[in-house]
């Protein structure tokens, strides 16, 4: 993570040539396609893991798959490295560039080309962020399921590159539950076709294999995405608890008696303080930790769902039960979850974890948590997915502190490791990126690690598209 790890080193040959570089690109392609200027690339030099910031060689703009097919044939012809980027709010470090990259921004790439009710589909390009999909089908009685909090900015395009998630993936799963195919240019300009409006497709699963590559395995540039009708009615309601380890043993008994809300969040006494600062939310500032459980469908269906779900919520310490009594009660206790990053970046700097563990471990995972970070001196706020164990620990540091920062990196480090030791893994939506890039050997076997390279090399064998992330720099077949 941050400081401890690197980019791969720029290569000077590449660095010397940038003038020609930008020329040619510039005459490849429209008119302001292409940015060049340093001022005009600082906006691209870093993304929402902010550990990093770095130049890139040159920026590119594209808003057919054609003329990212001439980029990566350009690229492809000269060796140079690519960065796709879709919003830039990867908080793994995903988009950064090297400085001898090209980045690909995907960003006026943002049309809907198709809706097809009939089948259940639409056909985005991929800069369509997240919640323009589910904006466009609303009034028809549609939603595209994946919601990450950043939905707002976040593109589809990179949802597919980390197989994102959100809130509602514990009932609809995360973006591969919701990708039927996509148009993606590999390394060497060639354009290909996954998947379709089709419930499946002959041969291997290549698309399966794409969601979540990172954009190492081509560049993605339309999605077909599954559209989900609207349940009858939901309704968020707040339980908090007198204990985070109170809660968390609820989400595990909630699971375990093979009840599946719509959603499970949970946030610690720190994250309720700093969401119900910014958002008023109404949430109970004098309870320890904090569950939104969702349930949906008809009347009938939620009251015997949450009555269910009371009655165990009464079996571990709950102290306050609050059902939201109209869409204005809902959409304030969501603000508030979803404002979460947002409201904690108001009063500190924070790396955000993403490890997943199993539900049997929440509280164990928990406490140690919590004392990992106090063992660096520093603070921290879990709020997360507590239904499928996705973790989302908010470290606390001054981000203009080295030593703060180095300290925040390390139990970073040490928290995702107690996940993968728990039985989890170490990320479950926002990818590997460069942050845990050099952990993959915590989870993985040599043999694994060669043999996922491997497949990467098969579609990309010069390692050009956004080299410098997911896998440790030594030991590359390169």
């Amino acid at each position: 993570m941050g400081g401890a790890i690197a980019l791969k080193q720029a290569d000077k040959n590449i660095l010397e040539r940038r003038k020609q570089i930008v020329d040619d690109l510039t005459d490849l392609l429209p008119p302001g396609t292409v940015i060049s200027d340093k001022h005009e690339l600082v906006p691209f030099e870093t993304d929402g893991f902010i550990a990093y910031r770095q130049l890139p060689l040159v920026v590119t703009l594209p808003r057919t798959t054609e003329e990212v097919s001439k980029i990566l044939k350009y690229c492809a012809r000269y060796k140079l490295p690519v960065v796709p980027r879709g919003a830039g709010t990867s908080l793994s470090g995903g988009a950064i560039p090297q400085g001898d990259a090209v980045v690909v921004g995907l960003s006026r790439m943002n049309r809907i080309l198709d809706i097809d009710f009939e089948n259940r589909a639409a056909v985005v390009q991929s800069g369509v962020t997240n919640l323009a999909i589910s904006d466009a089908v609303s009034a028809d009685g549609f939603f595209y399921a994946p919601d990450p909090s950043s939905q707002l900015a976040c593109t589809i395009g990179g949802n597919i590159g980390m197989n994102s998630g959100g809130p509602h993936c514990l009932k609809y799963g995360v973006t591969t539950n919701n990708l039927l195919g996509v148009k993606m240019v590999l390394f060497d300009g060639t354009i290909i076709e996954l998947g379709g409006k089709a419930l499946d497709s002959a041969g291997y699963d290549l698309l399966g294999l794409v969601c979540g590559s990172e954009g190492q395995l081509g560049i993605v540039t339309e999605a077909t995405v599954r559209l989900i009708a609207k349940a009858e009615g939901a309704r968020p309601v707040l339980f908090g608890f007198e204990t985070s380890e109170g809660a968390a043993a609820c989400v595990a008994d909630i699971i375990g008696a093979g009840l599946i809300p719509v959603a499970i969040e949970f946030m610690d006494k720190p994250a309720i303080e700093i969401c119900e600062a910014f958002a008023k939310a109404g949430y109970p500032l004098d309870v320890e930790a904090l569950l939104i459980v969702e349930v949906e469908g008809s009347e009938a269906e939620m009251e015997t769902m949450l009555a269910a779900v009371i009655e165990i919520a009464k079996r571990h310490g709950v102290k306050t039960i609050k059902e939201s009594q109209s869409p204005t009660e809902a959409a304030q206790i969501w603000k508030g979850r979803k404002s979460a990053f947002g409201a904690t970046g108001r009063i500190a700097d924070y790396i955000c974890m993403d490890g997943t563990v199993p539900l049997s471990k929440l509280t164990e995972v928990l406490r140690k948590t919590g004392e990992i970070v106090a063992s660096y001196g520093l603070r921290v706020a879990n709020v997360f997915h507590a239904g499928d164990g996705n973790m989302h620990p908010l470290i606390l540091y001054n981000i203009n502190d080295p030593q703060d920062a180095a300290k925040a990196e390390e139990a970073g480090n040490d928290i995702l490791k107690l996940c993968v030791d728990a039985g989890g893994c170490l990320t479950g939506e926002h990818g590997v990126g460069i942050e845990k890039r050099d952990l993959m050997r915590h989870q993985y076997s040599e043999a694994d690690l060669n043999q996922q390279m491997a497949v990467r090399a098969a579609f990309d064998p010069d390692w050009i598209l956004n080299p410098s992330k997911v896998f440790p720099l030594e030991g590359r077949p390169q």
